[in-house]
């Protein structure tokens, strides 16, 4: 895979352990408010705070769109904790799609432990993706007059992933998918939430439009890039630092973007890798090592590192004429937008 041209770290930034340490306690009170036993302890599960039994551990994830949505209200001037039921909000919306995701997928794995529809049922977890959805509404709903302003831009993003990840489920196993078909549902199923994260706080402190505009704009591109880095990851990345299967994507046949790219790259190792997906995903670990080499071959990788950089590029560029009053937090959405990129899980 060719070099990046922006620099980036695959190390979190130390702003991502801060906004997550002013917003967990919050979003452990929002999930112990949910009314069922049995859903608290899914939510819990899901969110990396509990084992199967209900045992504390600590798996969570990277907080990114919790830590945006701080970020955002901090950039427009506003105190962290005004960004805070928008960042719980977001988090309980992108862990619900997380839950119902895996199921629609037959993922197995997440964050080096089996998923929640394995452990606790597919019934039982699609309605803790519920539960968690409607608590999102509700947190948002208790914060006054600012959880107001932020909560149309919650539903309205909330309805762009469920289609973003309707046209997902569409494009599996078609032939005729384009470059332009994978990018748009993207632009749905990832992009619309880190969009929405990267506005929400700004939308609550009653920011400017422009503002609230330039920060969803710089997070629409920024989760382009988040997705094209974890499509990558699907194919080459290591089972052992992603907490996903090896060659994840290359197994299920997905029409993510470096398959795409490498299907419609007009090359030899395209047209080999187009022949051995005819007649379904590979089913050996042999196929899938050869599967994966020829999306590397045919330039899949290259294209959609190249066009990761483009959108980070264009998410920088957006930020930084916006004007921002605090410079600070301008710097620290920086650092979040370049680990996007560089992360390695």
């Amino acid at each position: 895979m060719s070099e990046p041209r922006i620099q980036t770290s695959s190390v979190a930034p130390e702003v991502l352990r801060r906004t997550r340490e002013i917003v967990e306690p919050a979003l452990r009170a929002a999930v112990a408010g949910l009314a069922d036993e049995r859903m608290r302890l899914i939510a819990s599960y899901q969110m990396g705070w509990q084992d199967a039994d209900g045992q504390p551990t600590d798996s969570g994830g990277k907080a990114i769109r919790p830590g945006l949505a701080v970020l955002s209200a901090q950039a427009c001037g506003a105190a962290p904790g005004v960004g805070v039921p928008g960042a719980v909000a977001v988090e309980l919306v992108h862990n619900f799609s997380l839950l119902h995701d895996d199921v629609m997928d037959r993922d197995v794995e997440r964050r080096h432990r089996p998923t929640g529809w394995v452990v606790f049922g597919e019934a039982q977890v699609i309605l803790a993706g519920n539960a968690m959805l409607t608590e999102a509404v509700r947190v948002l709903e208790r914060d006054g007059a600012a959880g107001r302003r932020a909560l149309p831009l919650l539903l309205d993003s909330t309805q762009l992933l469920i289609s973003g990840q309707s046209q997902d489920l569409d494009l599996e196993g078609r032939w005729d998918v384009t470059l332009e078909d994978v990018l748009c549902m993207e632009a749905g199923k990832t992009a619309a939430l880190l969009a929405c994260s990267s506005a929400i706080g700004a939308r609550a402190a009653g920011a400017p439009e422009a503002m609230v505009a330039g920060l969803s704009a710089y997070g629409q591109e920024l989760g382009i890039a988040f997705q094209l880095v974890d499509d990558i990851l699907g194919v080459v990345g290591d089972p052992a630092t992603t907490g996903k299967s090896s060659s994840s994507d290359v197994r299920a046949g997905k029409r993510s973007a470096p398959i795409v790219a490498a299907l419609r790259s007009g090359t030899p190792a395209g047209d080999r890798l187009a022949a051995m997906f005819a007649d379904g995903p590979p089913d050996t670990d042999s196929d899938v090592q050869t599967a994966t080499e020829l999306v590397r071959e045919a330039g899949g990788l290259d294209w959609a590192m190249t066009e990761a950089d483009a959108r980070l590029a264009r998410a920088m560029t957006g930020l930084e004429r916006l004007g921002l009053p605090n410079a600070s937090a301008v710097a620290d959405l920086v650092a979040v937008g370049r680990f996007i990129v560089g992360r390695d899980r």
